[in-house]
């Protein structure tokens, strides 16, 4: 029996012990470290964001609004904010918070030894600048940036940049080299076994901001149980034996378990949408794929439902718009997607002048995406309109190689996460020559979405999404399929379990006794 499930039953034997104060969810791999936005990964950054908070959060809708600050205000001139900061707010060592921490944790953000993640994103080399930071009194904290900038405060709450997280600076030594987060969050750290576990111990003075609902970031975020424990358990077999012992309290599961754990007596499932986004993606300079009436022929042959139902175990639902279905930004334009009709393909193939050529189709079949799956459908859709597809099966490292340089017709791809439809459309959208990975490069929509990138206003925003969105199902320089599944499978004796953005979130999160 090896060491993991080994520690699965010994967790078995000990839960009914255990169960009354702690609450034990699971991670794939261990965190690279504590020291939030630096030498950080997935893992690391969701089990950070317990510990620590910034000055702005995400909100479930890929929102920004104030955490640390109770609120902000921009001027006229869209170049100077001013963060009035929540009262009250207590460090884990029982210092208060003050703009001098404020402006203390900027300063060494931004000073090249501490490696932060973040720094060239706002320190003018990719364009946006901090020019200064202040402190004007304890409750107020200003910062002035070169140029208008729509995605300013996104950047600061962003996950990899670790919220831009507010420390007491005795969260380094006195030779400033890291020690551990001494931060505002609703857990502080208890002991870290590398390689096993992470303990996180309740704030007892955690001071929640004013609401009476979750809401990501920014929400209710009270502390529910003692300990929350996250432990490091690589191998799915595991998870799964341990959820079903219920040595476990909760993990993010495949969907290919979801059949498995659904009627599991013991269990619940809690499942939702995410930013990440599946697809197909096409080469537009390609000389067939370069036909536009071409690609919107494989766009109306392909039945969206039946994909989306048979690559996601019917949990999924179809949505074709580069904007996330729980967007803030994901209105009725959005929902208007590419239409399925068999003979309207067969009508813009003889337009695009079609003779048969053969399409091919990269995929790999990495278990984490749908990738090989929704090759084989989409396949067998657009051969029975008359399109010779092919599928040619990768080892994932050759794909996304072929994928940076440009070289493939079509592609069945994932997009990580982006909050904001602005950094979605640009994930996807620039100039070939300089980027070859790029799918769309219309000038017109390039210039919309840098538009987007420095505007303000929502109702503006909302506006140049709309027509952004209008242009790309019009053109089809890429068919998105639908939106990744978040599956977060619990014991029934856990509450309050959301999902949200790829990242178990203990916080409101309650075990029975």
């Amino acid at each position: 029996m090896n060491r993991l499930l080994v520690s699965a039953f010994a967790l078995a034997l000990s839960a009914s012990a255990l169960h009354a104060q702690t609450l034990t969810a699971v991670l794939n791999a261990d965190i690279r470290s504590t020291n939030p936005g630096v030498n950080r990964d997935g893992n690391t950054d969701a089990v950070v964001q317990h510990m620590v908070e910034g000055l702005v959060g995400y909100a479930e809708d890929g929102s920004v609004g104030p955490l640390l600050a109770k609120s902000v205000d921009v001027s006229p001139d869209g170049k100077t904010y001013t963060f009035h900061l929540r009262k009250g707010v207590k460090f884990h060592n029982g210092a208060t918070m003050s703009s001098a921490d404020v402006l203390w944790s900027w300063n060494r953000y931004m000073d090249p030894k501490t490696d932060w993640r973040c720094r060239s994103d706002l320190d003018g080399r990719n364009g946006l600048k901090v020019v200064s930071a202040t402190a004007p009194d304890a409750d107020t904290f200003v910062m002035e940036i070169n140029e208008p900038n729509g995605l300013f405060l996104d950047t600061l709450a962003r996950n990899d940049c670790g919220g831009t997280a507010v420390l007491h600076k005795d969260s380094v030594k006195a030779d400033g080299s890291w020690d551990k987060p001494i931060g505002t969050g609703p857990f502080k750290l208890g002991e870290w076994k590398r390689g096993q576990s992470i303990e996180l111990l309740a704030f007892d003075q955690y001071v929640s901001p004013k609401t009476d609902k979750r809401d990501g970031l920014i929400g209710l975020k009270r502390p529910l149980v003692k300990e929350a424990r996250f432990m490091v358990i690589p191998d799915a077999a595991t998870v799964k034996a341990g959820l079903l012992s219920g040595s476990l309290d909760l993990a993010l599961v495949p969907e290919s378990d979801v059949p498995d754990l659904k009627n599991a007596p013991n269990l619940a499932l809690a499942i939702a949408p995410n930013p990440v986004r599946h697809g197909l993606i096409i080469q537009t300079r390609d000389p067939v794929m370069k036909n536009q009436a071409l690609r919107q022929a494989i766009a109306a042959a392909i039945d969206f439902p039946e994909l989306v139902a048979n690559v996601s175990n019917g949990l999924g639902k179809p949505n074709n718009s580069p904007i996330y279905m729980t967007s803030k930004y994901f209105g009725e334009a959005e929902k208007q997607g590419f239409k399925y009709d068999p003979a309207a393909a067969k009508a813009l193939l003889q337009k695009a002048g079609y003779k048969g050529e053969k399409i091919t189709i990269l995929a790999n079949k990495r278990s984490s995406v749908p990738s090989f799956n929704t090759a084989v459908i989409a396949q067998a859709m657009m051969q029975a309109v008359g399109i010779n597809a092919e599928i040619e099966v990768l080892e994932w490292a050759t794909q996304l190689d072929r994928y940076n340089k440009g070289n493939y017709q079509m592609q069945a791809f994932s997009y990580s996460a982006r909050f904001d439809p602005a950094l979605g459309f640009e994930q996807i959208s620039g100039p070939k020559d300089k980027q070859p990975r790029k799918i769309w490069e219309d000038p017109e929509a390039l210039a919309l979405i840098q538009k987007a990138m420095v505007v303000t206003d929502t109702a503006e925003r909302q506006k140049i999404f709309d027509e952004l969105h209008k242009r790309f199902i019009e053109q089809v320089p890429t068919i998105f399929t639908h939106n990744d599944l978040d599956i977060i499978a619990h014991n029934k004796r856990v509450t309050g379990v959301k999902p949200w953005a790829s990242q178990l979130q203990l916080w409101e999160v309650s075990v029975a006794k």
